[in-house]
């Protein structure tokens, strides 16, 4: 509790001198971690704690998943939440540490008994994923894109219906963005949640998902506050408000 304060002091001190507002591309509605409607939501939360330290105020703006890189390239914004497997350092982006990181892993409905250890497991299989997933993982949807059985879609409530209405053979998607939206379903009546399998393909590698900056000093600003975040705790505040809901 004491480090609590602690850090919410130093925030107010850090106010007081100059700080900028920051805009950044952000995904549209990507529960628990983006909601648009109200501009909370653990990455937005995270993102704004830590520029907060250093006098920094975050303006949120919104585009579809794949649109962010290039918010960030037509200097549309200051800043983007990621970068969607395009160098940003070639834009002038300064790459931060990373506020979050999605744990991404295939989903199949139980029933098709689907197995996936390979790319060629997916030979023949509809995939519906978030936006910019053929750039992150070309060894396992470059066949898939090239073959037209590749769907991104930037809402992703749609990837879950999608799966459950078996238009799409196979989901890519956060393990948590995909229950947030199966529990939302539960609370409708005559729903009956089917039972899935998720299969990792990948080793999270955090440098997907570093934020970037335009200005350098608003990057280590960013990640001085970070780093504070995590060590008062409130980092994990942060997660625990949306996952334990």
């Amino acid at each position: 509790m004491f480090k609590y304060y602690v850090f919410i002091f130093s925030t107010l001190i850090s106010t007081i001198t100059s700080g900028k507002v920051v805009v950044m591309a952000f995904s549209q509605e990507i529960p628990p971690y983006i909601y648009e409607k109200n501009n909370k939501g653990i990455e937005i939360d995270i993102i704004s704690s830590a520029l907060a330290y250093k006098g920094h105020t975050l303006k949120p703006l919104y585009f579809p998943l794949g649109r962010v890189p290039i918010a960030f390239s037509n200097r549309q914004v200051d800043a983007a939440m990621g970068d969607m497997g395009v160098n940003l350092a070639l834009k002038g982006g300064f790459y931060a540490d990373p506020a979050v990181i999605y744990d991404n892993v295939f989903i199949t409905l139980k029933s098709r008994d689907i197995s996936i250890k390979n790319p060629s497991d997916l030979d023949s299989l509809l995939i519906a994923s978030f936006q910019g997933a053929e750039i992150r993982y070309p060894d396992w949807l470059q066949k898939v894109v090239q073959e037209k059985r590749f769907f991104g879609v930037s809402d992703q409530f749609t990837q879950v219906m999608l799966l459950y209405l078996r238009r799409y053979d196979v989901v890519l998607s956060d393990r948590y963005i995909f229950q947030y939206f199966v529990d939302q379903l539960k609370l409708r009546e005559n729903f009956e949640a089917k039972e899935v399998v998720e299969y990792s393909f990948s080793d999270v590698e955090p440098a997907d998902y570093r934020p970037i900056f335009r200005d350098e000093i608003t990057r280590n600003d960013f990640n001085l506050g970070l780093k504070k975040l995590k060590e008062s705790g409130e980092f994990q505040k942060i997660y625990d408000r949306y996952m334990n809901l």
